[in-house]
């Protein structure tokens, strides 16, 4: 299983160079000072995976409401922080976590149905033997 927001991250770093198909104007929706910074340093993923991605963001774009791939794009694209996000679309941080983590759903929906690997994939890979929070939390407690 992969971790979407690593694969995403990869993807944001890919189609800040203007690799993406995605048409979306950050105009339209008053974001007109947004100016993409591709730093060397940022991650990427090769062109395949980078298409196929693309093809799941777009796929949002026609079935989810527009807020959802606003989110992503500025969030994984622009690198704007939720925060920042939060206070130009003038909601709560919390507010955008939420459409955030639905838009990486549908997008991690969308990959799992093509079922398809990505080159990617050995990187982004969610580890089995990691415990998550709960789980430690839940061992916690019953130690105490």
């Amino acid at each position: 299983m992969r971790n979407i927001q690593q694969v995403l991250e990869r993807w944001g770093g890919w189609a800040a160079d203007s690799n993406t198909t995605v048409s979306w104007a950050p105009i339209a929706a008053g974001f007109k000072g947004l100016v993409v910074s591709s730093s060397p340093g940022r991650l990427s993923c090769c062109d395949d995976d980078g298409l196929i991605i693309d093809a799941c963001v777009c796929r949002l774009q026609q079935v989810r409401k527009p807020e959802e791939l606003d989110v992503i794009m500025l969030y994984y694209v622009y690198g704007l922080s939720k925060r920042e996000i939060g206070r130009r679309r003038r909601c709560s941080e919390g507010f955008i976590r939420q459409q955030l983590q639905v838009a990486e759903g549908f997008i991690e929906g969308c990959l799992c149905m093509l079922g398809v690997s990505l080159q990617m994939d050995p990187e982004v890979e969610i580890q089995r033997d990691e415990k998550s929070v709960s789980a430690l939390r839940k061992n916690c407690a019953t130690l105490v």
